[in-house]
């Protein structure tokens, strides 16, 4: 039994919403939020659903109210759900997505493979990287896109990866690779392991196989001691990416290719110009929707102090802090 809190909201108050956010930070555990459209294009239209294992009371009625300033004076709509959890819900009238040559989908949505295409099982989980959201599907496009262009990449980082899908994706079309996925979310490492059981990936330091680390940026040794990579893929959000840019730049290789997703249009000179004062070009722009995935690719003139690989351990890695 779970209980469900409906608010309306704003488009950018959506857009800005933490579960982390300290209004919450009592609350164990911690909902799940959702946010949709109410009316189709319009920005001022749009609800917040909550969901919480024990029925809400006044207090965290006002916490949640104090996510989404504009919804002070509404009523809260509050339902009790029975025999259903968060993950059923999330995943009620999702389809499956096709980027590239992936096709991303869910125990019970999967369907018909298109011909051709890889198909990748990612569950609704507490992690984000279900493949509908435009960030995740504009990674998809642009690692496919690579491939086609007769790309080779031997050492891969996802940076921020959390259901692992990314790490996935490469790790298909580069199947000789040493790949790592971190993130900063210990969850988010879980659900990374439990995906590749599904999807046959091995976890491990060798070729072909995927290290995880829970990190803070790339603050951690097995990040350090495993660079400089030749591609690296960060969908995470405009701040990180701009806060992030010299760590990552240093560990990328000369001519390396860097993704980036997780900002909106209006945020992109703003990462570009981060990425540029690093000696990285911006080579390609995908847009999908309001969320840009750029292909930023390192000059060879830069970066003559390259971070050298040391060792890939165990394929396993404790440790977490803040962006």
């Amino acid at each position: 039994m779970s209980w469900k809190v409906t608010l309306p909201c704003t488009r950018a108050e959506a857009e800005a919403l933490q579960v982390e956010d300290i209004a919450l930070a009592d609350l164990d555990p911690l909902p799940v939020l959702m946010t949709s459209e109410r009316v189709p294009d319009d920005a001022e239209q749009w609800q917040l659903d909550a969901y919480f294992e024990e029925a809400p009371g006044a207090a965290t009625i006002d916490a949640l109210k104090s996510l989404v300033p504009s919804s002070t004076d509404a009523q809260p709509v509050i339902e009790e759900i029975v025999e259903e959890d968060w993950v059923t819900i999330s995943q009620e009238g999702l389809e499956p997505v096709h980027a590239g040559r992936f096709y991303v989908h869910t125990e019970s949505n999967k369907g018909d493979v298109p011909e051709g295409a890889h198909p990748i099982r990612i569950e609704a989980s507490r992690a984000f990287g279900t493949g509908t959201h435009e960030t995740t599907s504009g990674c998809l496009i642009a690692l496919d896109a690579l491939k086609r262009r007769g790309a080779r990449f031997d050492n891969l980082l996802d940076l921020g990866t959390g259901t692992g899908l990314l790490a996935f994706a490469a790790l298909h079309l580069w199947p000789r690779a040493h790949a790592t996925a971190s993130d900063i979310d210990p969850a988010s490492i879980e659900v990374t392991r439990e995906n590749a059981g599904i999807n046959g990936v091995a976890i491990g330091g060798g070729a072909g196989e995927l290290a995880l680390a829970v990190a803070s940026g790339m603050q951690h040794p097995l990040l350090t001691q495993s660079a400089p990579y030749d591609l690296i893929i960060a969908n995470i959000l405009a701040g990180p990416l701009v806060e992030l840019a010299p760590s990552v730049a240093d560990a990328l290789a000369e001519g390396g290719t860097l993704l980036v997703a997780g900002l909106l249009d209006r945020h992109v000179d703003m990462v570009a110009r981060a990425y540029r004062a690093q000696g990285l070009r911006l080579a390609q722009r995908i847009p999908r929707g309001d969320w840009p995935t750029l292909r930023f690719v390192k000059r060879t003139r830069y970066g003559p102090a390259r971070t050298r690989r040391l060792s890939r351990g165990s394929g396993e890695a404790p440790g977490f802090g803040s962006w």
